[in-house]
Formats: structure tokens, sequence, C-alpha cells
């Protein structure tokens, strides 16, 4: 599968980020990621000369990968074990009967003795047309979308650049892909219904927050590439939740977990959630 070791850093521009860069480090290193370690602004300079920062961190083995090779890996894997993929198949409802029923558009009801609930952004819709699932237990619905911008000239850096974490994201951050290009984003604008259209209009504060880092970036350099949408179970101003992975033992139906609130670090995680879910199911 393509894929390659970039590294990535993590830069304050002001001395109160420095601190909030020690809770990053120290939750790295708590969730056994020792690699993240501080390096000192005059050795930024050194690795990435266009950057602008009073210090960062670094991880090393930080990598990209292509994730439509990932998920097509994940599919390959899944049909030869029995698998079936069937789209455009929306669920209408299910009943717990001693497993579930599914009422599917198009389809007889369908049987199954596990049901596992990964619809990301409608994961809440789709647990509530659940009969025999406790209501009370479904999270809000909420959409954070988030927008990109691609680089229309040459890419000056080498590695993934991340400022401080923001409210509802990581912030505009330097992406980039196998090819070396460079994408920015993502922002955070809250939204209430799913729509994947970038305003061309955000792009003026897409160069003040990239500035902060890179304040040579030059004008007319960004152009609107695409958006994303988190799905989030908080609102705006509120605590950020993890992930959150209820099984039988949080709302006692057996054979169905529930999964919400997966953002986009659930690539990166998806093969721990799989294991996780499978514990969940005993």
């Amino acid at each position: 599968m393509p894929h390659r070791r970039c590294g990535k850093l993590i830069v304050a521009t002001d001395e109160k980020q420095l601190h909030e860069l020690g809770a990053i480090r120290a939750k790295a290193h708590a969730n056994d990621v020792p690699d993240v370690d501080w390096i000192a602004k005059d050795e930024v300079a050194r690795m990435e000369p266009e950057l602008f920062c009073l210090g960062a961190l670094h991880s090393p083995s930080t990598g990209i990968i292509d994730s439509h090779a990932l998920m097509l890996a994940y599919l390959g894997d899944a049909e030869a074990h029995g698998a079936m993929l069937a789209l455009k198949s929306p669920l209408e409802r299910a009943r717990v009967r001693q497993g579930f029923e599914l009422h599917v558009s198009g389809s007889d009801p369908i049987r199954c003795a596990v049901l596992v609930n990964s619809a990301g952004l409608r994961a809440p819709s789709v647990a509530r047309s659940i009969d025999g699932y406790p209501a009370h237990l479904v999270p809000r619905e909420l959409y954070a979308k988030g927008n990109y911008y691609s680089l229309n000239r040459k890419n000056p850096f080498t590695r993934l650049i991340y400022p401080v974490p923001e409210p509802g994201g990581l912030g505009v951050h330097v992406t980039l892909d196998l090819g070396g290009q460079a994408r920015f984003g993502p922002d955070v604008e809250w939204v209430e219904r799913i729509n994947y259209d970038v305003d061309p209009r955000r792009a003026e504060r897409f160069y003040a927050a990239i500035r902060r880092y890179w304040p040579g970036l030059p004008d007319n350099s960004l152009s609107p590439g695409y958006a994303g949408i988190r799905p989030k179970t908080a609102g705006p101003g509120e605590p950020a939740p993890d992930f959150e992975i209820q099984g039988p033992g949080k709302h006692g139906v057996p054979g169905l977990v529930q999964l919400y609130g997966i953002e986009s670090p659930g690539l990166t995680a998806s093969l721990a959630l799989a294991r996780t879910v499978r514990e969940e199911l005993g």
C-alpha cells in the first residue's frame, strides 16, 4: 500500500502555546508514543527554513498513506472472508428480535445476530431507528465542516506542519499527499446540513491562520480544495469528548455496538477501533 514516513512538527507561535505543547507531549508519552519530543526554534529553522515558531514538538514516526487504497484493501479482505458491500441501501428501521431485523429500502427484511452502527455523520440517526435501543443513550448529531485549500505553487515543506489545536479541530495545518503537494486545513465551520462545497470567501481566514507559522505565504497562492465534515457529539464552546463506543455492557442489547463521534483520527485508529468493537461483542 502506498505510504511514506515524513514526520510532523506541532508548532507554538506564542509563549502561551509552549505550555500547551507540554500537555500534548505528556499525553503522547502516556499513550506509548515516546518519540514525540521538544525541539528548539533554531533546530526547527534548520529542518523547515520557511517556518516560524518559538518551539515545536517533533514526531519523526508520523507518516502519510493513500487512504483510498487502504479502504480498498479493507474491502478486499472483507470480501475474501465472505462479506458483501451494499451501497445506496438506506436503513429505514431495525428491530431487536432475537438478533436484529433490518428493514432496508428496496429489500426484504434482513436478519442478523450482530449489528455494528458505524455510520459516521448519521450514526445518531441510525441509532434512533433501532427499536429496543435506549433512546436516552443517543448523543446529539452535530456537524463541524472542515474546508481545505490547495497551494497552487511549489511547496516549501517536507513535513506535516500543525499549529496548536483549536476548539473543535486541529487547526489549519499543512498536509501533504504522496506526490509532495501541499494542502491547508481544515478550519472549523459549524453547519446545520451536510454540504461539501468550499466557499472561496473563506480564503482570507486561511491566509491569516497560515501566516502565523508561515509568514512568507504569498498572496493569491491558495485555491479552494475540498471539504469534509466531522461527526460531532458536542457543540461549539463545549469540551470535546473522545470517541464513544457503546457495547452491550452499556446499553444491554446483545450483539449491538454503536460508534459515535468518530472523527478523522478514526482513519488512523481504524484497526484499533475494530479490535475494540470485537472485544465489546465478547
